[in-house]
């Protein structure tokens, strides 16, 4: 059998690839404009970036006409101020609940010397005063109902701190519920 000109064939598979994507026609209407934006922002990102990088070699290149210094002026790290912020003077903030004292260690072996003394003995054995609700939580799976009481107690009377309350309710009601 012989086969068409090439050309021919050619043209008839110009022919079907119009017919296929013709049949495709409303799936890619509904796509066209996210794709086409889609390119367009990939496009400017792309030239962006490469801006970027111009400037940087640019910068690099420079350098020796203007020397940048060591540390911007308009940069201030916490250890370059001296004394108090309006941070300190205000507080601890609304973090100090989820956030370690600096003094403070996240493990405590031994009692904390310096804790009230009135306090029940499961406060200077926990270092109850340092912990963060985050710290607090997993060791309160292990304390029994009266040390769980004697916290609450201590808490209601001392910081009152109402995250700290709702903990050591719900733990109480939790046991009280075994």
């Amino acid at each position: 059998m012989k086969r068409p000109p090439y050309l021919a064939r050619v043209a008839a598979g110009l022919a079907a690839t119009m017919v296929e994507e013709t049949r495709r026609l409303p799936t890619h209407a509904l796509t066209l404009p996210m794709t086409s934006v889609s390119k367009v922002l990939q496009t400017s990102m792309r030239v962006q970036q490469t801006m970027t990088q111009l400037a940087i070699k640019g910068d690099h290149a420079l350098s020796f006409l203007y020397p940048l210094p060591e540390q911007p002026e308009w940069a201030v790290f916490d250890e370059d101020l001296a004394g108090e912020t309006e941070a300190d003077a205000a507080g601890p903030g609304r973090f100090a609940l989820y956030s370690t004292p600096p003094e403070a260690t996240l493990v405590e072996a031994e009692p904390v010397a310096d804790a009230d003394p009135g306090a029940p003995e499961v406060v200077t054995t926990l270092g109850y005063d340092s912990l963060t609700l985050a710290q607090l939580r997993p060791r309160l799976a292990s304390l029994p109902q009266d040390q769980v009481e004697a916290l609450l107690a201590y808490e209601r009377g001392h910081g009152a701190r109402s995250p700290f309350l709702t903990m050591l309710e719900n733990r109480l009601a939790a046991l009280a519920a075994k």
